[in-house]
């Protein structure tokens, strides 16, 4: 692993990368300049029933919780699994307790044996559209989704306001006649 300025590693790799980002920083996407929007929050599409689940402690009591489920993953052999933990001034410690990587042997027919006997040179996930829900959620709006947003958010204001008024001298007008 090389240090570097992405939780300790470095910025590009080609791997399989499992993030997580516990400083409150409003879901800003970061270095755009080589993460453009179009890619953003999508993972980089690189072989079975292969999946990784991570659970983890939050309250270090011994009560390990779903973080995360991903199903059809394949990793090319020989990989090394690593961990990094960096954090910035107002986050809070990250302790990695321990890491299990396990292979399970799977009884199968030889159909399915000829299938898998594809070789994996390079890490990805069958299922893509497991992540299409979050990514949408990620991204960023574009330049006129923003502009269009703008847009109707001010002209929303101003209908809101302009009926206000409307309302507002219609309730005084009559507020006043009751006194004359």
């Amino acid at each position: 692993m090389q240090n570097g300025p992405v939780f300790g590693n470095m910025n590009q790799f080609v791997g399989l990368g499992v993030f997580v980002d516990t400083y409150p920083n409003a879901v800003k996407t970061h270095d755009v300049s080589r993460n453009p929007s179009s890619n953003c929050g999508r993972h980089t599409e690189l072989v079975n029933s292969a999946w990784l689940k991570l659970l983890v402690d939050v309250d270090g009591k011994q009560e390990w919780r779903d973080c995360a489920e991903v199903s059809g993953l394949r990793l090319p052999a020989g990989y090394y699994f690593g961990a990094s933990s960096a954090t910035g001034d107002l986050s809070d410690n990250h302790d990695i307790i321990s890491m299990k990587v396990y292979q399970l042997t799977v009884e199968r027919t030889p159909e399915e044996e000829e299938e898998d006997e594809e070789v994996v040179s390079m890490p990805r996930v069958d299922n893509m559209k497991q992540f299409e829900a979050l990514t949408e959620m990620l991204c960023p709006l574009s330049s006129i989704q923003f502009f269009f947003t703008l847009l109707f958010s001010i002209l929303g204001l101003g209908v809101v306001a302009v009926v206000g008024l409307v309302l507002y001298s219609r309730w005084k007008e009559n507020k006043r006649k009751r006194f004359y």
